[in-house]
């Protein structure tokens, strides 16, 4: 009678009991969306501003969650084992020898070596998406390269020559919009200086302290370094160069979010290494036509009242 009313009052205790395996299961199914779901919203990483950001943000996310999956897995056998497997209280003897495990060692070894091979796949795969093989990809590296150079008496010569002698024959300021067909990327030559970055656009001749691009055009960056090496580097592109003295190293890449983001050297190149900033403004195709446009103005005024000045002193 009382095992009867014994188990009336606990009907499920016989089915309450989960076996480990299952428990194990259940762990390893937490773990895993835990993972997942960090490594999609970790939010360690600036804007994605740039075709290539998205492949390099997607092999991130991949090492993100890989890793926290192994570190979550590794510390809770850790915790588990200091607690389950501690020293009792009057217990001096030592634990079971245990030979070894044939089978769990070959586990651990076939993982990790998955892992790595598949993570070095994929990164090959980012490396190759980005231009990276590619003969025409974005890290080009000529051995030889002479930069162009013109002495102070030559440029000045050239200058005077494209300059009207007389008012009359004085050219329209104004710049007519070319109607070529859209070129697919843009080139720009970029020369890094102690402590500096100069852009210039060789279409057009416009040299600027800042890169101004059109969003969603593919750009081409020649460059060159004129004393030490420096580091072209955009957080949210997520591409960096070195820029070598002596050499041509080339940058590709797409811009598809409007913005003011900062070009950073990332090399140290000097005392004032911190200082070697300055802005790539993302913008509409309009409004880099209208700023190309103010530029040419600018310069051709400049350049009028430079040469003005000069006559002024020679007279």
């Amino acid at each position: 009678m009382d095992s009867f009313a014994i188990s009336l009052v606990n009907p499920f205790k016989s089915a309450v009991k989960i076996p480990s395996s299952i428990w194990t299961l259940l762990i390893g199914i937490v773990l895993t969306l835990i993972c997942l779901w960090y490594g999609q919203n970790h939010g360690l990483l600036p804007t994605a501003a740039s075709d290539e950001a998205n492949f390099v943000d997607g092999l991130f996310n991949a090492m993100i969650t890989v890793s926290l999956g192994i570190f979550l897995l590794v510390e809770s056998v850790l915790i588990y084992s200091a607690f389950r497997y501690r020293r009792q209280a009057g217990d001096h003897e030592d634990g079971p020898h245990i030979e070894g495990n044939v089978p769990l060692e070959i586990l651990w070894t076939i993982i990790p070596t998955i892992i790595v091979i598949g993570i070095s796949v994929y990164s090959f795969e980012v490396y190759n998406e980005i231009g990276g093989f590619s003969v025409h990809g974005g890290h080009e590296m000529p051995m030889a390269h002479k930069p162009m150079e013109m002495k102070g008496a030559a440029m000045a010569a050239t200058m005077l020559a494209d300059i009207p002698t007389s008012n009359n024959d004085a050219p329209n300021t104004e710049v007519t919009p070319q109607t070529a067909e859209k070129p697919s990327e843009l080139i720009v030559n970029v020369a890094a200086l102690q402590y500096a970055w100069i852009f210039t656009y060789p279409d057009t001749e416009v040299s600027s302290g800042e890169l101004h691009v059109p969003i969603g055009q593919e750009l081409k960056l020649n460059l060159t370094a004129s004393d030490v090496i420096h580091a072209f580097w955009v957080p949210e592109f997520r591409l960096k160069q070195d820029v070598i003295p002596g050499r041509e190293t080339t940058l590709r890449f797409t811009p598809r979010k409007a913005g003011s983001y900062t070009v950073i050297c990332a090399e140290l190149c000097g005392p004032y290494h911190g200082v070697m900033r300055t802005q790539v403004i993302v913008e509409s195709q309009a409004d880099f036509d209208k700023w190309i446009q103010e530029q040419l103005v600018a310069s051709t005024e400049n350049l009028h009242q430079a040469v003005a000045l000069n006559s002024t002193h020679l007279s």
